[in-house]
């Protein structure tokens, strides 16, 4: 259990640390253009999960968010205090992994974020964002589980740019945005419903995809 909760925590830190230090350095290198800054955010975000899914899942399962870890305790898959476990080391690993982008780009260590992030439209996006990577884990993991590291970022890619919200389908990752004014922050007023809506996607992606998935025990000729 001991290498599982490291593996999470390590995960997630370096998860946030990339994404929060993609971030600064492609808003700075941008000069005020958002769509370049906001690409800049996504290709390392996309890249390095490929990266932890592969090198950690052998350990952890590579979770790195809360929503995922939900999802697999619902099928049963992980008991509840192991579950609770990864949980924190998830939240706690990204708080660091964003303190770190901080350290790196000589930003405040502890900076809050100013970003509003409201709305039904941005509630909207966490939701599809969150329904579609626990449905992209689940039905990767029944057809072809080697591909998942490859799947999850190239769906995180994606999602950045078809959602409102630019995808942050994780509550770790939300929380730990929260500690940081930059290109990635969000306001810590507005986590509350992100998370919400996350959790409740994963909730009912889970189920879903359970029924979708099902092995009816039919045989084809």
């Amino acid at each position: 259990m001991e290498r599982k909760l490291m593996a999470e925590w390590l995960g997630t830190f370096s998860l946030l640390a990339t994404v929060v230090g993609s971030g600064i350095m492609a808003e700075r290198l941008a000069d005020g253009n958002l769509a370049i800054a906001l690409l800049g955010n996504t290709i390392p975000t996309g890249a390095i999960l490929v990266v932890l899914i592969t090198v950690f899942g052998p350990i952890s399962g590579a979770h790195f968010n809360p929503a995922v870890t939900l999802s697999f305790l619902l099928r049963k898959e992980i008991a509840l205090g192991a579950a609770a476990l990864f949980v924190l080391a998830q939240i706690f690993g990204g708080i660091a992994g964003v303190f770190a982008a901080h350290v790196m780009f000589d930003n405040p260590i502890f900076d809050p974020s100013t970003t509003n992030r409201t709305g039904v439209g941005q509630w909207a996006g966490e939701f599809v964002a969150t329904f579609g990577l626990v449905g992209t884990i689940l039905a990767c993991l029944k057809a072809r589980a080697d591909f998942v590291p490859m799947a999850v970022g190239l769906y995180i890619t994606a999602a950045y740019w078809f959602t409102s919200s630019t995808s942050f389908a994780n509550p770790a990752v939300t929380i730990a945005r929260g500690f940081s004014d930059t290109f990635a922050g969000i306001n810590p007023a507005n986590i509350a419903a992100f998370v919400a809506l996350q959790l409740v996607a994963a909730v009912l992606a889970t189920l879903f995809f359970g029924w979708l998935l099902a092995d009816d025990g039919s045989k084809t000729a």
